[in-house]
């Protein structure tokens, strides 16, 4: 595995929380601070289901990641975002599937960094490797050695964005920085989303962002057509923008309940 990172942004802040750490304690992961617990709490206070989301977001990325690499032939993977590892991780799926599927992961938080370097190991026909980048600077992304390394951008590649853009204001350009990553991209890649929105829980939700910025973390949700508009001038795999739990769920669907709890949309679309 290659893990490529940035000394200088290396250190960990543990006087303040991070958005890694705390979607880890919504995870029930170890790997977080008080700091950190005491804003998941606080977040779950104002959205009580927040943990059942999370999950539902992870089981989308193992569904979503299946389908790419058993069904639609995808052997590379891109998942900016990556966040605290939690098993299985995105490449464990796609290489169960694929044994020769590279991945690159992305992330900014340095404790993700450190968990890269011992946790994400691949199968021995593929390749893993772990950039350490922020997301609105996608042109250091893919200027980096390591994807370089990794991955052949002549060849598709599947851009995978969990829960990340959610985290991306729009002053931040977030439409530009995923026109800018696929654009890199050969034809026939596919692009990965799951999103925060506050269409099926307002109040809820925006409760929930609430917390964030008061604790310095930037987060914004989006409504149906906000969210579809990143997947512009691309061909949606069936059955297109939905919650994530209702993309080809592996059992019964779930009642419509719990579209307020879990309060995402979730996408893949071809290029």
């Amino acid at each position: 595995m290659t893990v490529e990172h940035n000394d200088a942004s290396a250190r960990v802040r543990v006087d303040m929380p991070s958005i890694a750490r705390i979607y880890d304690c919504f995870l029930d992961g170890k790997d977080n601070y008080e700091v950190d617990r005491v804003a998941a709490a606080d977040i779950e206070i104002r959205k009580p289901t927040v943990k059942l989301a999370a999950r539902a977001n992870r089981a989308f990325m193992r569904r979503a990641t299946r389908y790419l690499a058993a069904e639609a032939g995808i052997r590379q993977f891109l998942d900016i975002g990556a966040g605290i590892p939690a098993q299985p991780n995105l490449h464990q799926v796609a290489q169960e599937a694929a044994p020769e599927s590279r991945v690159v992961y992305v992330d900014n938080d340095p404790i993700v960094l450190a968990h890269a370097r011992a946790l994400l190991y691949g199968s021995p026909e593929g390749r893993t490797a772990y950039v350490a980048a922020d997301v609105t600077a996608p042109e250091s992304i893919l200027a980096s050695p390591a994807l370089r390394a990794t991955l052949d951008l002549t060849q598709p590649v599947a851009l995978c964005m969990f829960a990340l853009m959610h985290f991306v204001p729009d002053t931040r350009d977030p439409y530009g920085v995923v026109s800018t990553l696929l654009a890199a991209l050969a034809p026939g890649s596919y692009l990965v989303m799951s999103h925060g929105t506050g269409d099926f829980d307002p109040q809820g939700t925006a409760e929930a962002a609430a917390e964030y910025h008061r604790r310095g973390l930037p987060m914004q949700t989006r409504s149906r057509d906000e969210f579809t508009r990143f997947f512009a001038d691309l061909d949606l795999v069936d059955p297109g923008v939905v919650p994530p739990h209702r993309w080809r769920p592996d059992s019964i669907p779930s009642p419509a309940s719990t579209d307020a709890k879990v309060s995402f949309y979730a996408a893949v679309a071809r290029t």
